[in-house]
């Protein structure tokens, strides 16, 4: 399952309401990114959030599944 990692981006580059109103996300929208509930994430939303916040999808994203044969 995919972790988000899109907060601890906005917190490090201090620019969350900023990158919210660029991105054109509702702060209910990023919440469900942030915690994990999205179902699926448009493309254009990732790649605005990758450009707002200069990232690859790869820094929003980390994948933690379970082990193999599990």
């Amino acid at each position: 399952m995919p972790t988000p990692d899109i907060d601890v981006l906005l917190a490090r580059r201090r620019c969350r309401g900023r990158a919210r109103d660029r991105v054109g996300i509702t702060p209910a929208n990023l919440a469900v990114l942030n915690n994990g509930r999205a179902k699926a994430v448009r493309f254009a939303t990732l790649a605005a959030l990758c450009e707002v916040l200069r990232c690859q999808p790869g820094d929003l994203l980390r994948w933690e599944g379970r082990a193999a044969g599990g």
